[in-house]
């Protein structure tokens, strides 16, 4: 395949709409998901953790080895001290923080769905609307649906009633 020809196939891909809708779709959802992070890691966690004792959720580990890992001065290592001075941990703590969002994340992407899907129903839902023209079947122009004789031909049409 030319590099023209590979290139014109492009085009007509990227250009489609719902490539461009997709692309879209994608740059929404992860504008979303930060904010999303954000309210999570700066709103919802700082007051549960306060509740339960003032525990920053991110920094909450386990460490895979039998002994505490303590700083010079025998307080705990945080979790970043920890990566650093190379301890193999469990960071559970950042692990409830991704679960968190991915919740927050898929329940409103679920009221997204819901909602959308109630607009069809009621799309769905209405009659359709009544005919207010119809085309003479003479010279096939558009005339109201109670007209009994054609206003363009004249032609009669069915309820044609001769006046006398």
């Amino acid at each position: 395949m030319s590099g023209k020809g590979f290139i014109k196939e492009f085009k007509e891909f990227a250009v489609r709409g719902n490539v461009i809708d997709l692309a879209v779709g994608v740059i929404i959802g992860g504008a979303f998901g930060k904010i999303v992070t954000s309210v999570v890691n700066d709103i919802i966690m700082p007051p549960i953790g306060k509740l339960l004792g003032g525990m920053n959720f991110p920094d909450l580990y386990v460490a895979l080895r039998t002994a505490e890992p303590l700083n010079a001065d025998g307080t705990r290592m945080t979790l970043a001290q920890a990566k650093e001075a190379g301890i193999a941990v469990l960071a559970y703590g950042q692990f409830i923080n991704v679960l968190l969002d991915f919740m927050i994340v898929a329940f409103c992407v679920f009221l997204l769905v819901k909602g959308i899907n109630m607009l069809k129903r009621k799309e769905e839902e209405k009659p359709p609307q009544e005919k207010t023209i119809k085309e003479c079947p003479h010279c096939l122009s558009e005339i109201p649906v109670a007209a009994t004789r054609c206003a363009h031909c004249t032609s009669k049409l069915e309820g044609y009633v001769e006046a006398r």
